[in-house]
């Protein structure tokens, strides 16, 4: 469904961040991208979305293909049209409206406004508190409530690909756990791809039929979900199951190539 190839980033015409970034979505799965902060995370999904610009970033080399149609350089109504929404980093609510217009305008781009009251429920149906405060202000919700008001608002746009930027930011472990059963239904239910990028890799795995991980804006491993839980390296880096020092990837496949010429 996605696809990033060979894909490079610039801010502010200097800072290189993406370097060569290479991944894929397949048609109704989940796939996590992992990474420490500043890895690039959010700026890849930011390329997807059509959101560089506003942070005066470009894609310099590289290609964004979403099914066979180009997509870098487009503006981010158009690829919301298109059938990728973004559910962005901290939740982005506007706060002086009610839940039910938030939801309203996440289906702003599209023409069939006699399908709202459905898709509304659909969104009810997975998130059955945001029906019994559908008139609060969104300001007044919770963390875990703006998490759920963000990923229905993103539905309610009807779109083949969902981008969820750091769901799990600032929740309780409880609210997290229930975040992400979420995102599983949906995604089980409705077949609607997922791009999760995370930090908390433990969760983002339990969920996820793919994985890659991330750092200095490259892919430096990728595998399905239970094979990189499995993972050693994964594990201390990311897990939190660590044997000795932390160490970065790149002193890990250093050692490995020397490994091999032993």
């Amino acid at each position: 469904m996605l696809t990033l190839n060979n894909v490079q980033v610039v801010y502010d015409k200097v800072i290189l961040v993406l370097r060569g970034m290479s991944m894929h979505v397949p048609e109704g799965k989940i796939v996590a991208l992992l990474g420490n902060n500043g890895a690039g995370k959010t700026t890849t999904l930011k390329a997807v979305s059509g959101l560089l610009k506003s942070e005066n970033g470009i894609v310099t080399e590289g290609t964004i293909t979403y099914g066979d149609e180009p997509v870098s350089g487009r503006e981010p109504e158009e690829i919301v049209k298109k059938g990728i929404s973004q559910v962005m980093e901290g939740r982005r609510v506007f706060k002086h409206l009610s839940v039910e217009e938030n939801l309203i305008a996440g289906a702003h781009t599209r023409k069939d406004r006699s399908a709202l009251k459905e898709d509304m429920g659909r969104v009810y149906h997975y998130f059955p508190k945001l029906k019994v405060l559908s008139a609060r202000t969104a300001g007044y919700l919770s963390g875990g409530e703006q998490q759920m008001l963000a990923i229905g608002r993103a539905l309610m746009a009807r779109p083949r690909l969902i981008l969820l930027d750091e769901p799990s930011l600032g929740l309780a472990p409880l609210m997290v756990k229930e975040i992400f059963a979420i995102i599983k239904q949906i995604n089980r239910e409705s077949g609607t791809s997922m791009l999760v990028v995370e930090q908390n890799a433990n969760v983002a795995l339990s969920i996820a039929d793919y994985g890659y991980i991330m750092e200095n804006g490259r892919i430096v491993l990728e595998g399905d979900a239970d094979t990189l839980r499995n993972n050693a390296d994964v594990r201390e880096f990311y897990l939190g199951i660590s044997e000795g020092r932390h160490k970065s990837f790149r002193e890990v496949k250093h050692y490995k190539r020397r490994k091999r010429w032993l």
